[in-house]
């Protein structure tokens, strides 16, 4: 058997705390364990916990309670062995929001992190984050966000994104985005859940209206239509515009705004999922 050595994540960046998951440090060594450990659920709809930049992950995952069809293959056949297996696929990325600061993207690896906390708060169901980060300019950023999945509503989720800068003003753009997220993982690796090789969601149809982005598939044999919408209020006292795309497979509402020291920018981000068997898109 081959042993590896283990990886201990250093205990003053993970402290021990009565309801909260707590990360003090950015570790790329531990992101697939921390996206399970943050992970959101609520029985139908669950989100693994990387960071809302949609990067840098493991396995970026957004996963409803549907399945797609796949035939079982056995060496013999006999009477009563099962033919068709489920599998349950990653849907539409709904929680995706993109920070840019003058053309400067925020991405954690490269970025100058003055301070980063970030925690599953157990009691209220809710994953926060709260970072400064300094930019090459000297510009310093306070990024701030909440997520959860709704247990009122099983097929409501949200984030709420602030950001203030503190020391300068800037030309500031806030992307929101939703994608879908083919399987990227090894089809060949035996340790892997089974996986699809082919392209599993299929465009129904797509729309936009004001802010709001709605994108419907359907899985490939199965037949289950899923159907992701997003919609956004942005609050500020700056000057503002957005613009919105959209494609078969991916949408975005982008935020352009010019922001002033110790103006907040309040992005609140709902995220609707919805899924049938039966249903058509309309």
């Amino acid at each position: 058997m081959i042993h590896h050595e283990r990886l201990r994540p250093p205990s003053q960046d993970y402290p021990a705390d009565e309801w909260n998951v707590i990360e003090k440090g950015f570790h790329p060594e531990f992101l697939a364990q921390l996206e399970t450990m943050l992970a959101l659920g609520n029985g139908y709809l669950g989100m693994r916990g990387g960071p809302e930049e949609g990067g840098p992950n493991a396995e970026n995952s957004t996963l409803i309670n549907g399945y797609e069809t796949r035939p079982i293959v056995c060496p013999e056949d006999a009477y009563g062995f099962a033919k068709t297996g489920q599998t349950i696929v990653s849907v539409t990325d709904g929680k995706i929001v993109k920070l840019f600061v003058d053309d400067e993207s925020f991405w954690l690896p490269s970025a100058n992190l003055l301070s980063y906390d970030r925690r599953l708060n157990m009691k209220c169901g809710t994953l926060d984050r709260e970072i400064l980060w300094e930019t090459p300019a000297g510009k310093q950023v306070s990024i701030t966000s909440r997520r959860l999945v709704s247990f009122a509503d099983r097929h409501v989720a949200a984030i709420s994104y602030n950001v203030t800068l503190l020391n300068a003003g800037a030309s500031l753009v806030i992307s929101s985005e939703m994608a879908v997220n083919e399987p990227s993982a090894n089809p060949d690796d035996p340790r892997q859940t089974r996986i699809f090789t082919g392209r599993v969601l299929h465009h129904q149809k797509s729309y936009a209206k004001a802010r709001r982005i709605v994108l419907c598939h359907a899985t490939e044999k199965s037949r289950l239509t899923l159907t992701c919408g997003t919609d956004h209020a942005l609050e500020t006292s700056c000057a503002h515009a957005y613009k919105v795309v959209h494609s078969e497979d991916f949408g975005h509402v982008a935020f352009s705004v010019e922001a002033q020291p110790g103006s907040p920018i309040h992005l609140s981000k709902f995220m609707v999922y919805h899924t049938s068997p039966t249903a058509a898109a309309q």
